[in-house]
């Protein structure tokens, strides 16, 4: 008996270590959880070009992109981009060393993807990193311009919707800069905006031209973030109260 119990302890400890996951693994866990949160960064219904989606994707901290195939998220089954990732892990117990593994994975960007889904393990390609000539930079909005030539109307006055409209043509702005007005209650709302990248915040300018008031101003950038509405020229009529 006395036998049997000296050994039970080594018995547990044998079988514990056989069920502990190696430091590789652990490590192959945290590369997979970087893919993993590149996906979720990619993830949208937003129609986006393979080149746009890769490019998006080799912006994102600790991820390469490898290779990418399919050409828009909306044809077929979707962009399909390998990326590698690394993650580290320790093992030892008196003195730890780290373990550094980089594993590839592959991300779907599709309309039918699942939000935080699983990326599929794949052998890396041969090759280095793909790399993505930078967008050009965004045209500057006009706030001074814009501020200094919408007209103003005193209180009691009419507001003209064609007299807006005139301003902003004369601005000659950038086919890159989108404008919109609208008229509701006597007032006439105005954005100008430039295409975001779906996931930062997007540039925008907004004025509001009442009696007695002519306002340009840009929103607080939680506002300027994807999908909540702060660059609409809804937002232009009726303001949004800044967050606190």
């Amino acid at each position: 008996m006395r036998r049997l119990l000296l050994f039970a302890p080594l018995l547990l400890i044998t079988v514990g270590c056989g069920v502990m996951p190696s430091s590789e693994g652990e490590a192959t866990d945290v590369a997979r959880a970087v893919a993993r949160k590149a996906g979720e960064r990619l993830y949208g219904q937003r129609e986006r070009t393979a080149e746009e989606v890769g490019r998006a994707a080799s912006g994102i901290d600790g991820v390469e992109v490898l290779r990418i195939t399919g050409t828009s998220t909306h044809d077929g089954d979707g962009v399909d981009v390998v990326v590698r990732t690394s993650g580290s892990a320790y093992e030892g117990w008196l003195a730890p060393e780290e373990v550094v593994v980089r594993r590839c994975f592959e991300v779907r960007v599709s309309p039918r993807s699942e939000w935080s889904e699983d990326p599929r393990d794949v052998d890396c390609p041969d090759g280095p990193p793909l790399t993505f000539a930078p967008l050009p930079e965004p045209p500057r909005l006009p706030y001074e311009e814009l501020r200094a030539k919408l007209p103003r109307v005193p209180e009691g006055g009419r507001v003209d919707e064609a007299e807006v409209r005139r301003t902003l043509a004369a601005l000659n702005l950038p086919p890159a800069i989108r404008t919109e007005v609208k008229a509701d209650g006597g007032r006439v709302g105005v954005l100008l905006s430039v295409k975001g990248d779906g996931f930062d915040a997007q540039d925008c300018l907004l004025a509001r031209v009442g009696p007695g008031a002519t306002e340009v101003w840009v929103p607080p950038r939680i506002q300027r973030m994807p999908g909540e509405g702060g660059c609409t020229v809804g937002n232009a009529l009726n303001r949004k109260p800044s967050p606190h």
